[in-house]
């Protein structure tokens, strides 16, 4: 009920109860059995109530931190300082928040005086309406302090109070609006979208790990191809990833893309993308990066042609340099970079030589391009013929004919009389070829084709 305490009761006992809230309650019910006022709070009563399966449960209390401590036997004090106290029940961590205010903000981030007070003052200083709302899943009520149960009726996000006040206080705030957009398929209220578009230069202010976190909730989200469209709207974008604002407005060839640039083209592969992991979607979104810098005017029999020469490898080393920007595991940053590097190798699948085809569908990262490449083809021309080609090749070709077990090693050389040198790996690797081509399966053909490799190097083998 916008501007009261409290509203008739939600009938939660109709959806099924998990672990995660059952264990909440628990903390809620041991809580209040001491006096205190305790409440779930934020993100997870905002989703029950659009009957959306939250990814964890808080509490809200007026307990103070040291109290908190006394009521429960397992805790971790990670932000004692702010309230903040983890409560273990049942091999399940529960985050318990002491109401709160919060001021004097000087780093874009963090608050410069916490105060605890009620559970008015604590949904203000949060960052939108429908993030502000509290139940008391023991008397089975909602308390909303700042209209969030009308705002998710209107399917709309609004910052709490004034729009500009809260992005001053954390900067992150500006790309979560964007995001939580992105997750709930919401609109943006006009007055906190003007600010987003004008605070978007101060996102920079923001480390590059928070940014990378929260891009890639984004970019999971299920309008990610939307919340895509508002960064590079907002200018967000701009700020965050400049090599990826620059696709903007890039032509192509419309025989290939009669979809337009390739800012759209990358926004629609995102959209064609079902529950990706976060290496596919980041490669999803990086895969066509190096079209801006790649690309190339030319004339041909009197009409201009557009082309991209090597855009993948180009792609390649600047997904690289973005993804250790913002702070990317290696192995992370690793399969990402192959997978830009390599999307355009499937478009000559059905051409391919057997050995090349069974190294492409060996690939550690082949399932995520299989799929990137499906995006990419339903995003321009249409076409799956070549995801159905690969499917039937997989089902023809054993594993063991993919991955055949290697039949020699460097020891078998010297025992032919070879004397040890990077040759070695020259010979080897070519009796792999000569497996993935089917001429060679066992070990005394192996063997004749390292003599036929020595013999070609002019190589001398023991009598």
């Amino acid at each position: 009920m916008e501007g009261g305490a409290s509203a008739p009761p939600v009938p939660w006992t109709r959806i099924n109860m998990h672990s995660s809230l059952s264990t909440a309650i628990k903390v809620v019910r041991a809580l209040q059995a001491r006096g205190h006022e305790a409440l779930l709070a934020g993100g997870c009563v905002r989703d029950r109530l659009l009957r959306r399966r939250p990814q964890d449960y808080d509490v809200a209390t007026s307990a103070h931190p040291g109290e908190v401590e006394r009521i429960f036997p397992r805790t971790v004090a990670v932000g004692k300082a702010f309230g903040v106290i983890r409560v273990l029940v049942d091999d399940e961590e529960i985050e318990v928040a002491t109401f709160r205010s919060e001021s004097g903000y000087v780093d874009g981030r963090r608050p410069g005086r916490v105060s605890f007070t009620d559970a008015r003052e604590d949904a203000l200083r949060r960052d939108f309406t429908v993030n502000g709302l509290f139940y008391d899943p023991l008397r089975r009520r909602i308390l909303d302090y700042v209209g969030g149960r009308t705002d998710l009726r209107r399917q709309c996000l609004r910052a709490i109070g004034r729009p500009e006040e809260r992005f001053g206080e954390d900067r992150l705030r500006l790309l979560r609006c964007v995001r939580f957009a992105a997750q709930l398929g919401f609109r943006i209220d006009p007055a906190t979208w003007r600010a987003v578009c004008k605070e978007a230069p101060a996102i920079r202010r923001v480390s590059f790990e928070r940014i990378r976190d929260e891009l890639t909730k984004l970019l999971l989200a299920p309008h990610a191809a939307e919340g895509l469209r508002l960064l590079w709207r907002s200018g967000l974008l701009r700020h965050l990833l400049p090599e990826v604002d620059a696709m903007a407005g890039v032509r192509q060839p419309r025989a290939y893309h009669p979809e337009g640039d390739v800012w759209k083209h990358t926004r629609l592969v995102v959209a064609h993308l079902r529950k990706p992991s976060p290496r596919l979607a980041w490669a999803a979104l990086l895969h066509d990066v190096g079209k801006p810098p790649m690309a190339e005017k030319s004339v041909a029999r009197g009409r201009w042609r557009l082309r991209f020469p090597n855009h993948a490898g180009c792609g390649g080393e600047m997904a690289d340099r973005i993804l250790l920007r913002l702070r990317f595991s290696t192995a992370d940053r690793e399969a990402i970079v192959a997978m830009v590097k390599n999307h355009m190798t499937f478009k000559d699948c059905q051409a391919m030589r057997l050995a090349t085809l069974k190294r492409l569908l060996a690939r550690p990262t082949f399932e995520e391009e299989l799929r990137l490449h499906r995006a990419d083809c339903l995003a321009s021309h249409g076409s799956e013929s070549h995801v159905r080609y690969l499917r039937r090749r997989q089902k023809e070709l054993s594993a063991a004919g993919i991955r055949p077990p290697r039949l020699l090693n460097g020891r078998d050389l010297i025992e032919l009389g070879l004397q040890p040198g990077p040759v070695f790996g020259q010979i080897l690797a070519a009796i792999e070829e000569a497996q993935l081509e089917g001429r060679v399966s066992t070990r005394g053909q192996a063997l004749d084709e390292a003599r036929k490799q020595a013999a070609e190097r002019k190589m001398t083998l023991k009598k």
